[in-house]
Formats: structure tokens, sequence, C-alpha cells
């Protein structure tokens, strides 16, 4: 995405994008546990929180793309860290995950976003999610910076699930990853209908509408910088 500023406008109303028009191809991805990708496919939850990688720019984690597949990954202790539903989710799908090969079902939008420097807003979340209570804060306290991102995302299912080699540069602790070529959309749905994700949405903002309003690199809550 080449755009020098993306913006989005939250509005009380609970605006939201259109479900269409989509990009009929995409090449970012944006890497998630597999168990957190299989709650977003599943509408279990439309929240990613991210602190970011060892392996991320200078300027630590951004949120440089509006729109990005979900790139599911095999972090072992993934299973203990997620809520006992999604632990049994995790058992039904691991026996399907492998190290070689890169699964791609679904691509999300970003819908809004909040930066979070104080960890009581980071638990208002709680029950909108499937992490721990403790990975949650483990997140928030980890680096140089107590903070932690709130996105929250639409998500839509491929017409076709897109299956590629797992590559040498796709590792590392890093968040985005160019995956090299384009993966075409056209026909995805998205995975809650329009009443149900606004629902989600709702809960999403009401939960941070209290927070203190912060500036890192830009407004805190509605604007992405350019990759």
């Amino acid at each position: 995405m080449t755009d020098s500023l993306i913006t989005f406008s939250p509005s009380p109303s609970v605006a939201i994008p259109p479900a269409v028009p989509y990009p009929a191809l995409v090449q970012i991805a944006f890497k998630e546990w597999a168990v957190i990708v299989d709650a977003l496919g599943g509408g279990e939850q439309i929240i990613i929180l991210r602190k970011g990688g060892i392996s991320e720019s200078h300027g630590g984690f951004q949120i440089e793309h509006e729109r990005f597949l979900l790139f599911p990954t095999l972090f072992h202790q993934q299973r203990e860290s997620v809520l006992p539903t999604a632990q049994r989710r995790y058992d039904v799908i691991a026996p399907g995950l492998s190290a070689d090969a890169l699964r791609l079902e679904y691509f999300a939008e970003v819908v809004d976003w909040k930066f979070l420097d104080s960890l009581e807003d980071a638990q208002r979340l709680e029950g909108q999610h499937v992490w721990r209570e403790e990975v949650v804060r483990e997140r928030f306290d980890w680096g140089k910076t107590k903070s932690i991102y709130a996105m929250a995302v639409r998500v839509f299912r491929l017409p076709q699930p897109v299956e590629m080699p797992m590559r040498a540069e796709y590792g590392g602790c890093k968040s985005w990853i160019d995956l090299g070529e384009t993966i075409p959309t056209t026909g995805a749905q998205p995975v809650l209908g329009e009443n149900a994700f606004v629902d989600q949405l709702e809960k999403f903002r009401a939960a941070l509408a209290t927070c203190r309003q912060h500036f890192v690199g830009g407004p805190a809550s509605g604007t992405l910088a350019a990759p």
C-alpha cells in the first residue's frame, strides 16, 4: 500500500466501512498465532492485540497497512496462552499445521484502533478475545515501554485457501510480511454479518471510550502511517 496517509473517522454511531469493495489482490500478511487466526476467522473476536517483536523496525511496531492477509504462526506455547475454549480449538487445528507450508484462509481490514499505555485500558477488553489475562499483562509489560496496540478488524474468508511454501524470509519475530506475490481475494466474504460485526465493534469502542488520547507519531486512534 502506497498511500501517504490512511485515515479512519470513528463515529459514535458505529459507522463501519462497507464490506465491499476490497482490493482484488493483497500481498502483505500479518503474523498471528494460529489459534488467534482461528478465533478471528470463526468470528469469535475482532480484536488483535500487538506489542511487536524483536525484529520490528527501529520505531517498533506500527499499524502500517489497512488491509492484510492473516498469516498463522506455530508459536509452541500458544495453547497455554489462551482460554480453555480456544485450547480445545487449538487441539482440533494443530494436527493440520505445518512448519514447511503456509496456509492462508483470511484477510482482514482495520476498522478502528487504539494505542494503549494503561494496562487497565487493555484489561477492559477482557471477554472480547481469547488471550488469557496474564498474557495480555506480559505483552503490555514487555519491552522498553509499557503499552500495547488494540485493533478492531473485519475479517473476510477467501473463496479458496491458498497454500504456499514457507520461505526463509518469512521467519523472525516481525509482524508484517511481504509475501513476494499477490493473493487474489475476489469473492471473499465477511465471516460475520453486518449486525454481528457492529455488535462486537460497539463493545470494543465502548470498552475504550474513556481512554486518554495518546500520540505516538500520529493520533492514537484512526490514522495509519504509510509503510
